[in-house]
């Protein structure tokens, strides 16, 4: 743009700043936690349409730039940045503000659906084999070939309802570089300090752009390779006091397909 328009670069880079400020300081309130029961059902829903698990509140991951959260909508609720690419998925996540308010039962803590006479499904969210399995933080079965065929049915359903609700974050993650080229690739010159600033700006334009029901956003491929080089991680830990909620969600979704089974008979 300084090329363009005969500027130099410090003339932008000092412009690019000013819009950051002003972004940080009009625009925050576009990227936000839901704060009534009535917003977090309409995304508990909007998942389940989608073909997602049931009482999922939203979907977490990562990419070399940030980890974040996101709405069935590809909203992103909460965002994380600043933190080094070599650190573990698992290990940002639990330097967050977001695991610490999780931890205390200051989020996820809303309505809980019922299950049986004896059980209630809580409010959780779900991420990938990275992430711990948490109380509050669901992870895919791992693929045991020795399981035996019901179960294997059943887990495998709760992995593919997984699947189906994990391609929104991807599909943010996509949209969110592809739209906002500063953040895609090599940046010129990064400041440590100011990039994480940048990058929460991106978010909020991805949100109003979403907020706005912006038509001009075109469906962008989905970058299941998300940056080159990257493995998939894979965080071994569950925490010993977690209760069975996986395996809960899971009978609950056979359920539901069983009566299915049973209507059409």
């Amino acid at each position: 743009m300084g090329d363009l328009l005969g500027i130099n670069q410090s003339t932008v880079a000092q412009i690019t700043w000013c819009f950051v400020e002003a972004m940080e300081n009009r625009g925050i309130h576009h990227l936000r936690w839901p704060t009534t029961e009535a917003e977090m059902n309409e995304i508990k829903l909007k998942f389940e349409k989608i073909g997602g698990p049931p009482n999922c509140c939203c979907v977490v991951d990562t990419t070399h730039i940030l980890m974040q959260f996101v709405d069935p909508e590809m909203r992103f609720l909460d965002v994380v940045t600043g933190w080094p690419g070599s650190m573990s998925d698992s290990l940002v996540l639990k330097s967050s503000r977001f695991f610490g308010l999780c931890e205390e039962g200051k989020r996820l803590n809303g309505k809980k659906i019922k299950h049986s006479e004896e059980k209630e499904l809580r409010e959780y969210i779900i991420g990938d084999a990275a992430f711990p399995l948490l109380p509050w933080l669901l992870t895919p079965y791992p693929y045991d070939p020795y399981q035996r065929p019901r179960s294997h049915n059943v887990f495998g359903g709760f992995n593919m309802r997984f699947s189906a609700t994990k391609m929104v974050a991807l599909r943010a993650l996509t949209r969110l570089k592809e739209t906002w080229r500063i953040i895609n690739g090599i940046m010129w010159r990064p400041d440590k300090n100011r990039l994480p600033r940048i990058i929460l700006v991106c978010c909020i334009l991805h949100n109003i752009c979403i907020d706005l029901k912006d038509e001009v956003q075109r469906e962008i491929p989905v970058d299941h390779g998300n940056d080159p080089g990257y493995r998939q991680q894979v965080c071994g830990y569950r925490d010993k006091t977690t209760s069975s909620l996986r395996d809960d969600v899971s009978l609950y979704l056979d359920c539901f397909v069983d009566r299915g089974l049973s209507s059409i008979d």
